[in-house]
């Protein structure tokens, strides 16, 4: 086990809330391995092609982890993680906060047209305002 895999105990809180292994098509590989692999690389950041061997292919990690976000399984896992906890009366509810955190995005992220409106031909043509050669009058140079 690294550091910062999962212990026996959280091991144990985990497992009866992810699904069911062997699908069609093959057994899957096994859970506790791949989420060790998901925390490590969420932990470290490393691409997904690094991932150490002791957690299996990296494209396993990756797929699962994929398939996993997409159908909701993460959201349902820390759900019940949660409503256990609540329920055994571990969780402190008035440690959560809410962020107010504002971050200004540039001007162009701003909803702005990304291409200017058209404008009717007639409109387009620019009348100058400088006299030409020709409406200049007499004894234009």
């Amino acid at each position: 086990m690294g550091r910062g895999d999962l212990t026996n105990a959280e091991w144990v809180r985990l497992e009866p809330h992810l699904p069911a292994a062997g699908q069609r098509g093959g057994r899957w590989g096994d859970h506790r391995q791949v989420v060790n692999g998901v925390l490590f690389r969420v932990r470290t950041g490393v691409p997904w092609r690094d991932l150490p061997e002791r957690y299996g292919s990296w494209k396993t990690v990756y797929e699962r982890h994929r398939r996993w976000s997409a159908d909701g399984t993460w959201d349902r896992i820390l759900r019940a993680v949660q409503a256990d906890t609540d329920l055994a009366g571990r969780l402190d509810w008035s440690m959560v906060g809410v962020d107010s955190t504002t971050c200004r995005a540039h001007q162009h992220a701003a909803g702005a047209r990304k291409t200017a409106p058209r404008v009717p031909k007639k409109e387009r043509r620019l009348e100058t305002t400088a006299p030409t050669r020709d409406s200049a009058g007499p004894g234009a140079a």
